[in-house]
């Protein structure tokens, strides 16, 4: 890449792309730097740190996976919904395993916005049950927890029975749907 074309937006498609070959472990300013052609301290006029490079990494991941998950919940409600989010979930882990790693999972103020859409979607999967909000909230947790578990589990090889992996992730979409919805406890 020329040293003219280097934004805050390539940057974060060079750390992209060395995430998605390397991993998680291989993202440091000085890998970004070199693959920019560039000295690492001409990376600090596009972003801070690292910390702030994880950050907006992160923020472009909850974006693809917003995206994704919203086109495959759109005009679906209630069971439909929850399992087009489900296998959508899931679908981008097992496409991108390593991205996903690399996904800030906690609350972080320069990921709210990001972090607000993709809850956002989740909560709308499950507007059809009628749910108080902190039902919803209740209910989106176990999903997230559900699909990323599952997911992370899958993608780094952590189901070695014979058994077929996608008739266990339709048990588990069963199990969670079949649990939404029924009150408290």
């Amino acid at each position: 890449m020329a040293r003219a074309a280097l934004s805050r937006e390539a940057v974060v498609e060079i750390a992209l792309g060395l995430v998605d070959e390397e991993g998680e472990p291989g993202l440091t300013l000085s890998a970004v730097a070199a693959r920019a052609g560039v000295a690492t301290p001409s990376l600090y006029k596009h972003v801070r740190n690292l910390a702030e490079l994880r950050e907006l990494l992160s923020v472009r991941i909850m974006s693809e996976m917003a995206d994704e998950t919203s086109a495959a919940v759109l005009g679906r409600s209630g069971g439909e919904a929850v399992r087009a989010l489900m296998e959508s979930w899931r679908g981008y882990v097992l496409r991108h395993p390593r991205r996903y790693s690399a996904l800030l999972q906690t609350p972080d103020p320069g990921l709210a916005q990001a972090q607000a859409r993709l809850v956002g979607i989740v909560l709308a999967a499950l507007r059809a049950y009628g749910m108080s909000d902190a039902e919803a909230i209740h209910a989106a947790r176990c999903i997230r927890a559900a699909m990323h578990g599952f997911s992370v589990l899958e993608a780094g090889g952590g189901f070695g029975l014979p058994e077929d992996v996608d008739e266990s992730y339709d048990l588990l979409i069963d199990v969670v749907t079949s649990g939404l919805g029924k009150g408290s406890r």
